[in-house]
C-alpha cells in the first residue's frame, strides 16, 4: 500500500469509527500537542535526575538533551498512558527513563559511527571527544535504572532491562553488517526492529502496564509501538537519500559513509541492472562518499524509494490497526495520526 493509498486507508471510517473521526477534527495538526502539559513536566524530571557532582557528565547530557530531537518515545508512553486513563505521576518519572536510555544510545551511536553532526548541531563525541561521550552514555544507562527502581514494579524493570539489552545487540548486528552489500531485508528489519523498534515497542508496553491494561490490550500497545518505531526507522533510511541536510539535521550520504545496507539500497540493487548492483555494491563495501549522486540517481531511477515508502506504509497501517483497538479518546486519535503522518516527515 502506498501513501496515497494510505491516507485513502486513514479518512475511511471504518479505521476508528465516527467518534474517533469527529475527534480528529478537534485536536491540533501536531498529534502530541495533547501531552504538552506531560512533556513539560518531563523535561523538569529530565532536568532534576541529570543533576550530577561531577561537572562534565551535566555538561555532556545537557548538551546532547538540550539540542532537541522529536522526544518520540516518551510521547509515545504518555500518549499510551492517556489513552488508557492513567493519570499517575510515575509516568513521567518513565518517560524520563525512556530517553535517558534513548539518549545513551545516540551517545554510544555516534562514536560507533563517527558521527559529526545529529539535529543540525555537532555531536557530543565531536565536542567533548569520544571517552567523555560513552562514559556519559553508561552514565545516562545507570541512572535510567536507579530511576526505573522508583517505579517499583518488577514487569516494568524486565520490559525496560530486556529492551536495553535487545538494543545492545542490534548495534552488535548491525556492526557486524557494515559494510555488507549481501544483507538482505530480513536481516535488515531484524537490525532495525532490535535497534530502534524494541525501545518504542517497550515505551507503549511500559504505559501499558501502568495502566494495568488486560493482555490483549497491552500487546496491542506493543505492537503498534513495534510497527511506528520500525516505520520511523525505514522512513529515516529513506531520507538520507532524499532529505536535506539542514532539514535533516545530519550529513546526507552518512549511512553510505558508514556501510549501512539500508532498504532504499536492497531494493535498488534487486531492481537495478549488473552494472548498478555493482556501483551499490562497491559504494556500500568501501564507503566511499563520492559515488553518493551516481547511488542516489539509481535509487530513484529504480523505484527504489516507492519500494522503501510502501514497507514504511504496510507497518503505519498495522501500528493504526493496533490503534484501533484501544478506547475511542483524543489521546487514541493523536496514536492514530501519528502513524498516518509518519510517512511524511522530513526530519
Amino acid at each position: 500500500m502506498d501513501r496515497k493509498d494510505l491516507s485513502a486507508f486513514y479518512n475511511r471510517r471504518q479505521i476508528t469509527g465516527p467518534t474517533v473521526l469527529q475527534a480528529t477534527t478537534s485536536v491540533s495538526s501536531s498529534p502530541l500537542s495533547v501531552i504538552a502539559p506531560d512533556m513539560r513536566e518531563v523535561d523538569r524530571v529530565i532536568a532534576q535526575r541529570l543533576d550530577s557532582g561531577v561537572p562534565l557528565v551535566g555538561q555532556v547530557s545537557q548538551y546532547i538533551i538540550s539540542a532537541g530531537g522529536k522526544r518520540l518515545r516518551p510521547a509515545l508512553l504518555l500518549l499510551i498512558c492517556g489513552a488508557l486513563g492513567f493519570k499517575g505521576e510515575q509516568r513521567f518519572n518513565l518517560a524520563a527513563v525512556v530517553e535517558f536510555i534513548h539518549t545513551a544510545t545516540l551517545l554510544h551511536d555516534d562514536v560507533v559511527d563517527d558521527s559529526s553532526m545529529r539535529r543540525g548541531n555537532a555531536t557530543a563525541n565531536e565536542t567533548f571527544g569520544n571517552p567523555a561521550s560513552v562514559l556519559v552514555g553508561d552514565f545516562l544507562y545507570s541512572r535510567a535504572f536507579q530511576m526505573m527502581v522508583d517505579a517499583d514494579s518488577m514487569r516494568i524493570m524486565q520490559v525496560l532491562a530486556d529492551a536495553t539489552n535487545i538494543i545492545a545487540e542490534g548495534e552488535v548486528l548491525q556492526l557486524m553488517n557494515m559494510h555488507n552489500a549481501a544483507l538482505d531485508e530480513a536481516g535488515y528489519l531484524q537490525v532495525i526492529r532490535s535497534k530502534t523498534a524494541k525501545l518504542f515497542e517497550a515505551s507503549a508496553r511500559v504505559g501499558a502496564i501502568l495502566a494495568g491494561a488486560k493482555p490483549d490490550i497491552e500487546e496491542a500497545c506493543a505492537e503498534y509501538g513495534q510497527a511506528l518505531g520500525t516505520a520511523f526507522q525505514v522512513i529515516d533510511d529513506v531520507l538520507d537519500y532524499t532529505g536535506n541536510a539542514s532539514e535533516m539535521g545530519k550529513n546526507l550520504g552518512d549511512d553510505l559513509r558508514e556501510g549501512k545496507t539500508t532498504l532504499p539500497l536492497i531494493a535498488a540493487m534487486q531492481r537495478g541492472n549488473a552494472d548498478q548492483r555493482d556501483l551499490i555494491k562497491s559504494a556500500i563495501e568501501t564507503g566511499d562518499v563520492s559515488l553518493i549522486d551516481q547511488v542516489v540517481a539509481i535509487v530513484s531511477s529504480t523505484g527504489a524509494l516507492e519500494v522503501a515508502r510502501e514497507a514504511a506504509a504496510q507497518e503505519a497501517n498495522r501500528a493504526i490497526a493496533a490503534a484501533q483497538e484501544l478506547p475511542k479518546n483524543e489521546h487514541t486519535t493523536c496514536l492514530l495520526q501519528l502513524a498516518a503522518q509518519l510517512l511524511d516527515r522530513r526530519s
